[in-house]
């Protein structure tokens, strides 16, 4: 048996979603349900669903904050319900960690074999861990970056130099630490071109650039 968790804040949905998986799959897939995003995150904490549905516009938090906050702790296959479609907001979802959308209004029988073939594909399958901070999201298993839902290009060794950085999230690394990792040695030339990836990296986060903090004398860290 499979385990569902459906965060949805219309009743109708709710009912008829939870009606149509319990005589579809015989109970073997079961469909639990919170009415708000703040409900839907606790439940998460709580249990270890298989699959997560998520409608985007929700009490308390929003489908893409209850995605974030699963996304520290979970690699269940995350499905996105939603009555608005841009492009900016698939972005934001994938960058956040959803595997898939399916647009209100949406034929039962389509939700239905979309959830299956997520819980399929996963089945088995081991997921790196995102890497995030802010509204900035790495995945190590493709080498994307996304900030406030757009891709981030980097070069090979500004990416490297950000994943650094936020596997130690919160934690200062030196300078030294940084140039004998990635470099193999220490000289004040490398201290220079050191700044000047920095800054690049700062200018193509956006507004996620200013998370990353120069602590003088010492080095620099992702808060």
């Amino acid at each position: 048996m499979y385990r569902i968790l459906l965060v949805e804040d219309d009743p109708h949905i709710r009912e008829m979603i939870c009606d149509y998986f319990h005589d579809k799959s015989g109970s073997s897939l079961n469909v639990e349900i919170a009415a708000d995003g703040q409900k839907g995150v606790e439940m998460a904490y709580e249990t270890a669903y298989d699959l997560l549905i998520l409608d985007v516009m929700l009490p308390q938090l929003d489908g893409f904050e209850v995605c974030r906050e699963v996304r520290k702790n979970s690699d269940a296959p995350i499905l996105f319900l939603t009555a608005r479609v841009t492009e900016e907001d698939m972005l934001k979802g994938y960058a956040l960690g959803c595997d898939d959308y399916i647009t209100k209004p949406f034929p039962l029988a389509v939700l239905y074999e979309k959830v299956r073939a997520l819980l399929k594909r996963s089945k088995g399958l081991v997921r790196s861990h995102l890497l995030t901070a802010g509204t900035m999201t790495m995945n190590p298993n493709n080498g994307m970056v996304f900030s406030d839902g757009c891709e981030v290009k980097l070069t090979a060794r500004e990416y490297e130099i950000l994943r650094l950085l936020l596997e130690n999230k919160g934690r200062i690394v030196s300078r030294e630490a940084i140039i004998v990792k990635l470099w193999g040695y220490d000289t004040d030339a490398d201290n220079r071109v050191l700044d000047n990836h920095i800054r690049n990296i700062r200018k193509a986060l956006g507004d996620n650039g200013r998370l990353i903090k120069t602590v003088i004398r010492r080095g620099y860290k992702i808060e």
